[in-house]
């Protein structure tokens, strides 16, 4: 399936229009509906093979954020064969305690793996807590990248925005 065909295939699955406030508190009324995305295997694993190319060649550790980009960190682990790590938004008060799980990541280059972007402000806010356990990031991969200021926010926290689709790729022509 090449890129236009998969935009179609995500566009059909998750678009949506309505009325939705996002994380960023903006209000808008598209939205892409991500878990119908993620929740389906084919398009999930077709998304993954799509993004494998994107991943930068000394990258030694993906982590998902918790909770969308943990589908999308898993599949991608499957095409690429690096190993991934689970953030958490908070880390734990009980057990390991970690911020982090799966795949150790002090010391390594990391790669922050995300599945919609609008403002960027969680990957931002996860990407100081990781850097601050030793992880080297200086990118982020996601699946659609809303165009909505994310990379420019990224830029101020020394972070690249790496993406499948934008909304504009993912909006059909009339």
């Amino acid at each position: 399936m090449d890129l236009a065909e998969l935009g179609e295939r995500i566009y059909r699955t998750a678009h949506l229009t309505g009325e939705f406030v996002l994380r960023s508190g903006v209000t808008t009324d598209r939205y892409f509906d991500k878990y119908a995305f993620e929740g389906d295997p084919v398009l999930l694993d077709a998304i993954a093979e799509a993004m494998a190319p994107l991943v930068p060649a000394d990258i030694e550790v993906l982590a998902g954020l918790e909770m969308g980009g943990i589908p999308v960190v898993t599949a991608l682990s499957r095409h690429t064969g690096l190993p991934c790590a689970f953030v958490r938004k908070k880390a734990k008060s009980y057990g390991t305690r970690r911020l982090a799980e799966g795949a150790d990541i002090t010391g390594r280059r990391v790669l922050v793996i995300e599945d919609v972007v609008t403002s960027g402000g969680q990957i931002v806010l996860s990407t100081a807590e990781l850097r601050s356990l030793g992880a080297d990031i200086r990118e982020a991969l996601c699946v659609i990248d809303r165009e909505e200021g994310g990379p420019q926010s990224l830029a101020a926290a020394n972070i690249s925005l790496l993406s499948l689709l934008t909304t504009t790729t993912l909006t059909p022509t009339p």
